[in-house]
């Protein structure tokens, strides 16, 4: 592949993106919004929750650690109720929903890519070019995942940032990042990038607008819901291990489907849609 190509594809599409309001606000907002407000929320209600209300916030948590893994029960001995409370949901809890941002940050780039290009009516000067099929597919696949990292990696500062500075007084030390934690921003993220980024490539060289590519490819977190629910309900419980073989599973999705990608994409199909 011609990596001159490349960039100028990943720097064209990166400078459009930035002009577009509709693509940068969300990945914006959700950040904020999961990675701020939430877990701030979530650390700040122990002192406003009377531990010992029956059906409490704290009566609920007791419940849910008679059911918990040797493992990570022997992480929360000796400490407080209020002390664990804080250690489950902002390391434990939060570690799914984190998965959220990047899946989201690359579906709404890559829903960008080829559906964005056909609402401005610029995809046809851009099939035209000289780069091939694979390095046309390739470009938009890297002008998704450059974003998705960049937020998620500085997603995971603030939220270190955030938790440990809300949570610091009652812990009695800092206590982000764990080694999971290292795991998932490390081997896990990309791997949900990838996912976002291959699935939305591969829509929106189907679909006619940026709208519709991005509704299409929103299914594309319930995968990552069902890992939040599991967790919820008991059934899962991250850790290193399952961080491990959650991105090892997102790994092999996206290899078979950034292939089926390379393989089946066409510039001609394209044209002739035009």
């Amino acid at each position: 592949m011609n990596t001159r190509f490349l960039r100028a594809i990943v720097r064209k599409d990166l400078l459009t993106m930035l002009q577009n309001r509709g693509v940068w606000l969300p990945i914006v907002i959700l950040p904020v919004i999961l990675l701020v407000i939430m877990p701030l929320a979530l650390i700040l209600a122990p002192t406003a929750v009377n531990v010992n209300m029956p059906g409490s916030m704290m009566q609920q948590l007791d419940l849910f650690m008679r059911n918990m893994p040797d493992t990570l029960r022997q992480q929360v001995a000796g400490l407080t109720p209020q002390q664990t409370y804080v250690l489950l949901f902002t390391v434990y809890f939060f570690a799914p929903f984190f998965l959220i941002i990047p899946l989201m940050v690359s579906s709404v780039t890559a829903a960008d890519s080829f559906a964005g290009e056909k609402e401005r009516k610029t995809l046809e000067a851009l099939l035209y070019t000289p780069a091939s099929d694979t390095e046309l597919f390739m470009g938009k696949v890297l002008t998704a995942l450059a974003p998705a990292l960049a937020v998620s990696w500085s997603s995971f500062i603030l939220y270190g940032i955030v938790v440990n500075a809300a949570g610091a007084h009652i812990m009695g030390r800092l206590f982000f990042p764990t080694t999971m934690w290292l795991a998932l921003i490390l081997w896990v993220v990309p791997a949900a990038a990838a996912l976002g980024l291959s699935v939305m490539v591969l829509v929106s060289t189907k679909v006619k607008s940026f709208q519709e590519a991005n509704q299409i490819g929103g299914m594309v977190v319930l995968p990552i819901l069902l890992l939040v629910f599991a967790q919820a309900g008991g059934l899962l419980y991250f850790s290193l291990p399952v961080a491990l073989a959650v991105g090892a599973v997102l790994w092999v999705i996206d290899a078979v489907l950034i292939f089926f990608g390379i393989k089946t994409f066409a510039r001609g199909e394209l044209i002739a849609r035009l």
